[in-house]
C-alpha cells in the first residue's frame, strides 16, 4: 500500500510518500521559518497564505521523488487535526480535491498520533528489528505546541491514552520564549541546545528554579521558568559571552530534566520497558542524552526517531493514514479541521490545586 501524506498543520507544509510498513519513499518538507523570524513565532495568517502557495509544488515533488502518479496512489492522508485552522484548511482541500479527482480513499490524521507512530517510520533503508518498538511503549512527545507523555498500546485513538501534560506553555514554546527573551532569535530550541553544550549549568541555577519537581506528578509547566529567566535578565540584563552559554545551559538543564524524569517515572508506574521520543524537541541533543542515560540506569530500552522524523513532516502522516486504511477506516469529503486533538486529555489547562 502506498499513500500520500499531506501536513500543514502550522508551518511546514509537508507531503510524502509512505507503505504500510513504514518505508518511506519520499519525504518533502518547506519551512516558513524564514517567514515567520521577524515576528519571533508564528503568524497564523502568514502560515495559511504560505501553505496556499506551497501545496501543490510540494505534493508534486513528493509524488515525483517517489516515482508514483496519484492513479498509482491507494489513499491520501492528510493532517486534519489538531493546528492553526486556516493552516489546516488548505491540506485538506488539497488532500480532497486529489483525493476525489483521482478517485482514492480519504483518511484524516490526527497530528499527535502522526508524531507518536513516527518512531515506526523507515528512512534510508529498513532499521534492525531492535530499532523498532513493540507495543505498548510510554511516549514523551515534546514540540512547540504540545507536551505530554502518553501510554501507547496500538496505533488507534482509543489505544492512546494521555497520562499527564502541561499545565501551559509546551517546552518548545517556552524555548522560543526564553531565547526571544535572550535575544537569540527564533526558534529558540536550536540555539539554545547549541549555546547550552558550552556552559555551565551549575554557574547559572539561581536564575532558574525547578520545573513542577513534584514527585508524584506527571505534569509539566514551564511557564514560572519563562518568568524566572525574564526577571533575570531585567535585573542583570541580557548576559553575554561565558554567562549567556551558563544560563541556556541552567534553563536547557531545568527543561531537561522534567522531561525525562517524569517521561521515566510514567513508565515504571505503568510497568512498560520501552520509552519513546517524539515531536521536534526531540531532536534536542541535551534531551537525547539525558533521556538515553536515565533509560539505561532503569533498564528501559528507549527508542528515538532520526532527526528528519522529528519536527513535522508528511511521512509520519502518510504512514499513520496507511494504518487507518489497512484497517478499513475511510473519511468522506466533509471532513473538517479542527483545531484541538481528538485524544483524551487529562490534564487541566491553567494553575490551582488538583
Amino acid at each position: 500500500m502506498r499513500v500520500l501524506g499531506i501536513e500543514t498543520s502550522c508551518d511546514e507544509t509537508a507531503a510524502a510518500v509512505v507503505t504500510e510498513a513504514g518505508d518511506v519513499l519520499s519525504d518533502v518538507v518547506r519551512s516558513q521559518v524564514a517567514l515567520h523570524a521577524p515576528y519571533g513565532g508564528v503568524v497564523p495568517e502568514v502560515a495559511a497564505r504560505d501553505h496556499a502557495r506551497a501545496v501543490v509544488p510540494v505534493v508534486r515533488e513528493a509524488l515525483a521523488r517517489a516515482g508514483v502518479a496519484a492513479a498509482d496512489l491507494d489513499g491520501v492522508a492528510v493532517t486534519s487535526r489538531p493546528g492553526l485552522a486556516g493552516a489546516l484548511l488548505v491540506g485538506l482541500q488539497a488532500a480532497k480535491g486529489l483525493a476525489w479527482a483521482a478517485g482514492k480513499p480519504l483518511v484524516g490524521v490526527d497530528h499527535l498520533v502522526g508524531h507518536l507512530l513516527a518512531v515506526f517510520l523507515r528512512r534510508d533503508g529498513a532499521p534492525a528489528p531492535e530499532e523498532r518498538p513493540e507495543f505498548p511503549y510510554v511516549a514523551l512527545l515534546a514540540s512547540g505546541g504540545h507536551t505530554a507523555i502518553y501510554r501507547v498500546d496500538g496505533p488507534a485513538l482509543g489505544a492512546i491514552r494521555e497520562l499527564g501534560a502541561t499545565r501551559d506553555d509546551a517546552a518548545g514554546e517556552a524555548f522560543d520564549k526564553v531565547a526571544k527573551l535572550l535575544g537569540l532569535g527564533y526558534p529558540g530550541g536550536p540555539v539554545v541546545d547549541r549555546l547550552a553544550a558550552e556552559g555551565d549549568a551549575a554557574a547559572a541555577a539561581e536564575a532558574v528554579p525547578a520545573v513542577m519537581a513534584r514527585k508524584e506528578s506527571l505534569e509539566f509547566s514551564f511557564s514560572g521558568i519563562k518568568s524566572a529567566v525574564a526577571r533575570h535578565v531585567a535585573r542583570r540584563g541580557r548576559p553575554e559571552g561565558q554567562a549567556l552559554n551558563d544560563l541556556c545551559a541552567a534553563f536547557q538543564g531545568a527543561v531537561v530534566g522534567a522531561l525525562v524524569q517524569k517521561t521515566v517515572r510514567a513508565a515504571r508506574a505503568e510497568g512498560v520497558e520501552r520509552v519513546v521520543l517524539a515531536g521536534g524537541v526531540a531532536a534536542n541533543r541535551g534531551l537525547r542524552a539525558s533521556m538515553a542515560a536515565a533509560c539505561a540506569r532503569r533498564g528501559l530500552a528507549l527508542f528515538v526517531p532520526p532527526f528528519a522524523s522529528c519536527t513535522d513532516n508528511g511521512a509520519m502522516i502518510a504512514y499513520a493514514g496507511a494504518l487507518r486504511l489497512a484497517a478499513g477506516e475511510r473519511d468522506t469529503l466533509d471532513l473538517a479541521p479542527e483545531t484541538k486533538t481528538a485524544l483524551p486529555r487529562v490534564t487541566r489547562k491553567g494553575g490551582g490545586a488538583r
